[in-house]
């Protein structure tokens, strides 16, 4: 095994056991979609955080980025992503949050493209280089704010994927979400945080509340 594959697959707090008890831990919560189980599985989730932070890697927790974020518990990681394929593999997912690029990882593990903004310029920066170095080639990033959107309007995207909580809905995002497409996000009404999963008709905008869930606040501007 090259240094390179120990790296990846991890020792001890980091191993493929370890691992694989965080994907138990995943299927006993009632995550059954196998693709992304086995995405997880095979992402190197201590990569994305910082080393002192690597042995916690595999709990089933958030953990701080710094900057004020954090890097989402995973069982909100594989659900998110679960709800993007309950009406099959769509060909484009935009994700608006960057922050370590594990979860644009995930995706990428699942969608032929993906698209990623972050706000945070060291964060981006940091994601963009983890990102090349792991060889994540179907993923385009961005530095740019995420309540505008993908920087090209005329973008449209099958999945839409928001991982900081909305106040109100994005209309920029809702404009570049495609016909049948859906959006899933956090939403702050002042008292509670639920996630939510928006579906874009014909006849407009329908959406569904689905877990409670506690996420940092979408902001925008750059940083």
């Amino acid at each position: 095994m090259s240094p390179t594959d120990k790296i990846l697959q991890g020792i001890g707090m980091t191993s493929q056991r370890t691992r694989d008890r965080l994907i138990q831990r995943l299927k006993d919560q009632g995550i059954d979609n196998e693709l992304v189980l086995d995405v997880m599985r095979r992402t190197p989730r201590h990569l994305f955080i910082d080393e002192a932070l690597a042995h916690r890697a595999y709990e089933d927790i958030a953990l701080p980025l710094g900057y004020g974020q954090t890097i989402s518990q995973p069982y909100i990681v594989a659900l998110m992503t679960q709800q993007l394929l309950a009406d099959g593999t769509p060909n484009s997912v935009l994700e608006i949050g960057t922050g370590c690029g594990y979860q644009t990882a995930v995706l990428a593990g699942i969608f032929p493209q993906v698209y990623s903004v972050e706000r945070i310029e060291t964060l981006y920066k940091q994601a963009k280089k983890r990102l090349a170095e792991l060889e994540y080639y179907n993923v385009q990033l961005r530095h740019t704010d995420g309540i505008l959107g993908w920087p090209n309007p005329d973008y449209q995207f099958d999945r839409i994927m928001i991982t900081a909580a909305c106040t109100e809905i994005p209309e920029a995002l809702t404009q570049q979400l495609v016909e049948g497409g859906s959006m899933i996000f956090p939403f702050d009404d002042g008292r509670d945080q639920t996630l939510m999963e928006l579906t874009k008709t014909s006849q407009g905008l329908e959406t569904t509340a689905l877990v409670k869930v506690s996420f940092v606040p979408l902001l925008p501007g750059l940083a």
